[in-house]
């Protein structure tokens, strides 16, 4: 399928999302497939890398917020309406996959969580900022900015559909100490939505590494490859 690169052979579904603007071939590229080849090797995991689309809708700093969202929803329409079924069929018809991602990729997995747990029951989020308001927003904004920022939406859940996320949702925030950890927003804001997620008791794991692991591919490397053999 075009914009997905896929590894493995068998195993748990894993649909990863690459870093700001990256590719579907980045995590071969970067390294994260290997972290995790003998995983893949074992059959525990079939590994599915998708395309990016941030150039067009949260990168675009040219454009207001609101209108980043609103394009940020045709990708989100992509990823479940092309992609998911194309990984079911090619899995032959899993109905449950994990979400991961770092950096960008960490919010898109906690983001598409949150929102579709009935789809992604677990996102495995690595150095991640989930507040697209800090990310140079600037603009009105409305319904599209809301119910695409966790840090927004989840102080607001509530009622049937936060006991059905407190039943079935997992998410896991890594994140370092180290460098870029703190100037890209990733501690700070790791820490602030795992405050966040626990205060409305939807399962939470934090995990905050060491000053000497910056937000970079080795640390994420080492991070996958720690936590992921847990779930498959």
């Amino acid at each position: 399928m075009n914009g997905v690169a896929s590894y493995g052979y068998w195993g748990r579904p894993v649909l990863a999302f690459p870093t700001e603007r990256g590719d579907a071939s980045e995590f071969e590229r970067r390294g994260m497939v290997g972290a995790i080849g003998e995983l893949l090797a074992h059959g525990r995991v079939k590994l599915y890398c998708v395309d990016s689309f941030d150039h067009e809708s949260w990168s675009n700093r040219d454009i207001p917020l609101e209108e980043r969202a609103r394009r940020h929803g045709v990708y989100e329409a992509w990823i479940l309406d092309q992609v998911v079924p194309f990984i079911r069929h090619d899995c032959g018809g899993a109905s449950e996959l994990i979400a991961c991602g770092a950096s960008l990729g960490a919010f898109h997995a906690a983001n598409f969580a949150l929102k579709r747990a009935d789809v992604f029951p677990l996102a495995i989020c690595l150095s991640g900022n989930y507040d697209p308001a800090s990310w140079n927003a600037w603009g009105e904004r409305g319904d599209a900015a809301y119910f695409n920022n966790p840090m927004d939406y989840v102080a607001h859940l509530g009622g049937e559909h936060l006991k059905w996320l407190r039943g079935r949702l997992s998410v896991l925030l890594v994140c370092g100490q180290g460098q870029w950890e703190d100037t890209t927003g990733a501690l700070d804001s790791t820490r602030r939505f795992a405050a966040s997620l626990k205060a409305k008791g939807i399962r939470c794991e934090l995990d905050v590494w060491g000053y000497d692991v910056p937000h970079d591919w080795p640390s994420w490397h080492a991070q996958l490859a720690h936590h992921l053999p847990r779930f498959c």
